[in-house]
């Protein structure tokens, strides 16, 4: 093969790399259970700029279903609790002293399904990533030069395997996700 065509380890770490992303996007995804990671992708409006939470605030979980912020400045608690209702995700902060507490409160039926179809949405944003990679394998296999009719063939069976076996593997991490959203 030459230096024109896309290797398939290059291929396979741009498809690898879909799949680490839509595990991100999955773990800011809300299950039954209170999480660090179901607010780091939040944004506050801090020192004049954007910044995540963590930046800006200690975030635990000492319960199950509680997540705490320990805000650093007092003077970014309101913006933090404003943050955190306008998120979308459906939970309300109270401010505590200098803390805001995050009571994560059991999903609805309704709801569930709702997260589920959203995880659905982002896994369909991964296969469609790793398709994309797939035609550019492809292109760049058509546009090789110096391959065999043969060759071509070979290397494009192989980009086809690599991509059906990323697609599985996205379905795999969905079938996972909708299992622990489902899960009362």
């Amino acid at each position: 093969m030459t230096s024109d065509a896309l290797s398939i380890p290059e291929l396979k770490r741009r498809m690898e790399g879909a799949i680490a992303a839509l595990k991100t996007e999955f773990s800011g995804l809300r299950t039954g259970r209170a999480s660090v990671s179901l607010v780091e992708p939040i944004t506050v409006e801090a020192y004049g700029a954007q910044m995540s939470i963590n930046q800006v605030a200690t975030v635990s979980v000492p319960e199950p279903r509680m997540i705490t912020i320990q805000v650093w400045d007092k003077g970014m608690i309101g913006a933090v609790e404003r943050a955190i209702r306008d998120s979308g995700l459906g939970i309300n902060p109270v401010v505590d002293g200098q803390n805001v507490r995050v009571p994560v409160p059991p999903l609805t039926e309704e709801r569930r399904i709702e997260l589920a179809k959203v995880a659905g949405k982002y896994a369909e944003q991964a296969k469609v990533a790793i398709r994309n990679v797939r035609q550019e394998g492809m292109q760049s296999i058509k546009k090789a030069d110096g391959l065999s009719e043969d060759d071509q063939k070979r290397k494009s069976d192989e980009v086809q395997k690599l991509t059906d076996q990323m697609v599985k593997m996205v379905d795999e991490v969905l079938a996972k996700k909708e299992a622990e959203i489902m899960q009362v």
